[in-house]
């Protein structure tokens, strides 16, 4: 039996902290970490939304970390008003290749931008996420674009398990997979938070998912 298994929060709470302090994308030396139960809260401060996920990212790669609370404040180094920051994010989703933006509509209020409108897969939903998030000046990014099913339940059902299956990451025979017009749901145990969110992107993957519930837990 592995020692990985009687891990204390304290434990957790320290290699946390190197791996955050570890990753080149994440500069700030505010962010403070709290472990309870093997559940993390990230809190402090960041001067992008690229960083904060970054520390997030971090915080989850961790050994024994079961769920995570990300509640750092995204403070730009310099402030920008909401008509810059729109017009930045509107021809980010131009820019970008996978973006259909003329299907989005983005609005922006104290340096929160709400993406709406309608595509036809995730891809492009976590693509238009991706690009206004990098706009300098943004402190969160709430996405409210749906996704509109196209194929039937069965067959989503049947493409994700073959994807569950491929993945190396992901051990498919813990994992029940259900669907119904667009919504799937994921049920199981997975041994790490990792696996947890690769088990949810394979998920996302398939063509025609409106939204996934993921209710996997974690089990070192």
């Amino acid at each position: 039996m592995s020692s990985h298994q009687y891990l204390s929060d304290e434990q957790i709470r320290s290699m946390v902290l190197r791996e955050i302090e570890w990753d080149p994308a994440v500069t700030s030396k505010d962010i403070s970490v709290k472990v309870k139960d093997g559940i993390v809260t990230l809190t402090g401060f960041v001067h992008s939304f690229p960083e904060k996920y970054a520390a997030e990212r971090a915080a989850k790669s961790v050994y024994g970390v079961t769920s995570l609370a990300n509640d750092i404040e995204v403070k730009p180094a310099s402030a920008r008003t909401d008509p810059e920051i729109l017009r930045d994010a509107l021809q980010a989703l131009k820019m970008h290749a996978f973006v259909p933006d003329d299907r989005i509509k983005a609005t922006v209020r104290d340096g929160f931008v709400t993406l709406e409108g309608s595509v036809e897969w995730n891809y492009q939903r976590d693509s238009a996420e991706t690009a206004v998030c990098n706009v300098s000046g943004v402190r969160s990014v709430i996405n409210d674009i749906r996704i509109k099913p196209s194929i039937s339940p069965a067959m989503v059902k049947e493409r994700i398990e073959d994807a569950l299956r491929r993945r190396a990451e992901v051990d498919a025979r813990r994992i029940n997979v259900s669907a119904h017009n667009g919504k799937v749901e994921l049920y199981g145990n997975v041994r790490s938070w990792l696996e947890r969110e690769e088990a949810e992107r394979a998920a996302w993957a398939a063509p025609g998912v409106s939204s996934v519930g993921n209710h996997l837990v974690v089990s070192p």
